[in-house]
């Protein structure tokens, strides 16, 4: 399928690693030139030939200087892709374990990145027609399948790309939210991560952790997402091609989900 994206210009945020790296590498592909934002910028998000800006999304001033970074690289903004969120710094736990502290910081970087970016690129959003993708989580529906504070910020950005669909529908921007269930990432598989913090607290080898999640986490299809897939599920709701759908959340989980 053409998405017809070539020519398009895009911001996509948490560019380094995982579902981000995989957004940038199909826009890419597809066309799209693409400026990726990260804390650190790797080696894998340069070679995908995407201009590559370090900032620190979970303050107000990494985020302007992203975006004057993109303004100035792009001459403006189509496609915007709120991917950045938080995870390595997790900690297995219940809520009387988040101080306030926490909670901030990862309302920060869950929420308030893809707030403050958003309403800075929505006046070329508008003008050009363009299209944004809020990456959520199935942990919004589910918000007692992980940390109670990251449950809660993405359950806030699920509305929030609502209420983005419902005020800037109107005027020709729309906004689509993707919500991954357990996805092939560093969260899990990096010996520093939440996956291996998790194992660690629960007094099992991180191994044997990775290989019972599938079943842990009730997914239908007996294997976790990759990060391409995720991807391509946000290129083609980015694309003309999904030009109705608005205001949308979709699961892409192997039906951990059992509701509807």
């Amino acid at each position: 399928m053409n998405l017809g994206l070539d020519a398009k210009t895009a911001v996509v945020t948490g560019a380094s690693r995982g579902i981000g790296l995989a957004t940038v590498r199909t826009l890419a592909d597809e066309g799209v030139r693409v400026v990726g934002a990260a804390r650190t910028v790797t080696p894998e998000l340069k070679e995908t030939g995407a201009h590559a800006v370090a900032a620190d999304l979970s303050t107000a001033e990494g985020v302007a200087a992203l975006m004057d970074a993109a303004f100035a690289e792009l001459g403006g903004v189509d496609l915007l892709v709120n991917n950045v969120g938080g995870g390595d710094d997790l900690l297995p736990g219940g809520f009387l374990d988040v101080d306030d502290a926490a909670w901030g910081s990862i309302l920060d970087v869950n929420l308030m990145s893809a707030v403050r970016v958003t309403r800075a690129a929505l006046p070329s959003l508008i003008e050009r027609g363009g299209a944004i993708v809020n990456v959520s989580s199935m942990n919004a529906r589910v918000p007692g399948a992980g940390p109670v504070a990251y449950s809660a910020a993405k359950a806030a950005l699920t509305a929030l790309g609502k209420s983005l669909a419902e005020e800037f529908g109107p005027r020709g921007v729309r906004v689509n939210t993707v919500s991954p269930g357990v996805v092939r990432t560093a969260v899990w598989e990096d010996p520093d991560g939440f996956g291996a913090k998790t194992a660690a607290a629960v007094g099992v080898e991180h191994a044997d952790l990775l290989r019972g999640l599938p079943a842990a986490a009730g997914i239908t299809t007996g294997r976790i997402t990759e990060p391409g897939e995720v991807a391509a599920l946000i290129a083609f709701l980015l694309s003309d091609v999904a030009g109705n759908i608005v205001g949308s959340e979709y699961l892409i989980d192997g039906g951990s989900v059992k509701t509807s």
